[in-house]
């Protein structure tokens, strides 16, 4: 039997999670479009570490990051990697409660970023992203705190409502 690698086994804890005790209609649409979208990046660099490259599952995780792209610049969306760092300047608490990769990918004065889907902590590093690093990710978004953190009537949702209205149209 061919033993699992580390990627493997981060993904497995990936899909054992659940939202089952939530409601994600409640859920704040934009904080939940960058939560499942933070998910969908996180199951990517996963995928590509675990698996053949070209394997059928990151080729349609591929075809589904693809769509994303244009959805982040849709609405209000296309607010959120502002509202980040108003956030660090304005309410640097609130900031502080942020997952380490929302601060980090969003966060103008930090170098990780989304490179072709996957999730890069330094551009200059050419080695693949510890799963360590992958798992606590994970058990960041899915904390309950956080988790509470997304629905419309939070803090964090009346936050970036705040921050949307005092946008210019």
């Amino acid at each position: 039997m061919l033993e699992v690698n580390e990627y493997a086994r981060v993904m497995q804890k990936l899909y054992g999670k659940s939202l089952i005790l939530e409601n994600p209609s409640e859920f704040h649409p934009v904080l939940y479009f960058y939560f499942t979208d933070a998910l969908a990046h996180i199951d990517f660099t996963l995928g590509i570490q675990a698996y053949n490259y070209m394997s059928p599952r990151n080729i349609m995780s591929m075809e589904y990051m693809r769509w994303r792209v244009d959805e982040e610049k849709a609405g209000e969306r296309a607010y959120f990697p502002d509202f980040i760092n108003w956030l660090k300047d304005e309410h640097p608490e609130k900031f502080e409660e942020l997952p380490m990769l929302w601060a980090g990918v969003y966060d103008r004065d930090d170098p990780a970023q989304y490179r072709s889907f996957r999730i890069v902590l330094n551009p200059d590093d050419k080695k693949a992203i510890p799963a360590n690093y992958l798992s606590t990710f994970i058990d960041e978004f899915f904390d309950p705190k956080f988790i509470k953190q997304i629905y419309k009537t939070s803090t964090l949702a009346r936050l970036f409502d705040e921050y949307a209205r005092s946008r210019p149209e």
